[in-house]
């Protein structure tokens, strides 16, 4: 017999580390193998405190830029991806440069270049300011890329001939915000052209499909990741949007805020792209410490995506 109250955690599957996130970690632990420590590292890795010290306890050294890197060690960029500015610079100084750009970000890098060449100036749907929004901007000289955070900013919008325009998202967006920011500039720019295919990525997508999914079952949501982790962000909207009334970003257990779950039977977890799998369990152990707890599994999808390491990391030193 237990005298503890129960309650029903239902924990969101997709949910964790992408694959994005998952070679981006292994390129810096394959670097350390590969170069020995320290390996430096511009920005962090993945938006994750916990990955970040893990690595650094590895190796690794965080930096902001490329300045407060050594010529003599390797340098990773970030999966986030960074200004074409940046490797040119690790060039010219001869460093040992590994990128860990996400794929899927690497492929809007390409698509912004590709529509640049054919005359097209280029709309970002992007947070200002957050290092993938800075990286891709920045494959394209100042002024080529207009960057707009809400469909209001698109009345604003100067372009520079509406009918030579092409439209880029930043990948972690909330699928239903940006849906109504293309529908602002479809609306405003009839000609504007649209990614081949989805710019904001699978994993994005699919973290966000299983919070709907799970939202009708809970009174609460969690969602484990980094304050400046946007896709764990927008997962604390989609959560709100979607009916729970406790919509909550923690970003490991001992953030929990037990007063605001008193009365609850049923809660939802998730975590963020860049969140790993053992701050999952800890937030269940925290719950089984306090609730009889019932763990159930809510899937809406399976993830079979891999990514390659760049091939520098798969030849012998």
């Amino acid at each position: 017999m237990t005298d503890l109250p129960p309650l029903t955690l239902y924990l969101a599957a997709p949910r964790g580390f992408c694959a994005g996130v998952d070679r981006a970690i292994k390129i810096v632990e394959m670097a350390i193998e590969k170069w020995g420590a320290p390996v430096y590292v511009r920005h962090e890795i993945v938006h994750n405190r916990y990955v970040v010290e893990d690595l650094r306890a590895k190796g690794a050294v965080f930096v902001e830029e490329l300045d407060d890197c050594p010529d003599d060690r390797p340098v990773i960029f970030s999966a986030h991806g960074v200004p074409k500015s940046v490797p040119a610079a690790a060039e010219a100084r001869r460093m040992i440069a590994v990128d860990a750009t996400c794929p899927l970000v690497t492929k809007v890098h390409n698509e912004a270049q590709r529509h640049s060449e054919n005359g097209l100036q280029m709309v970002m749907i992007g947070h200002a300011g957050h290092p993938e929004t800075v990286g891709t901007m920045g494959q394209l000289p100042p002024g080529e890329v207009l960057l707009v955070e809400t469909a209001e900013d698109v009345a604003t919008l100067s372009v520079r001939d509406p009918g030579k325009l092409a439209y880029i998202t930043q990948t972690t967006l909330s699928v239903d915000d940006t849906a109504g920011i293309v529908a602002a500039l479809q609306a405003r720019f009839p000609a504007i052209i649209g990614p081949h295919k989805e710019d904001i990525c699978y994993a994005t997508t699919n973290r966000q499909a299983a919070v709907k999914a799970v939202a009708p079952k809970i009174d609460a949501l969690l969602v484990i990741g980094a304050p400046n982790s946007s896709n764990s962000k927008r997962l604390v909207e989609v959560g709100s949007a979607a009916g729970c009334a406790y919509s909550q970003l923690v970003q490991r257990a001992t953030d929990i805020d037990w007063r605001a779950l008193q009365g609850i039977r049923a809660v939802g977890v998730t975590a963020g792209a860049s969140a790993p799998e053992v701050l999952v369990n800890e937030v269940i152990d925290a719950f089984r410490a306090r609730y009889a707890t019932t763990v159930e599994m809510v899937e809406t999808a399976v993830e079979t995506v891999e990514f390659k390491v760049p091939r520098i990391l798969r030849e012998p030193a």
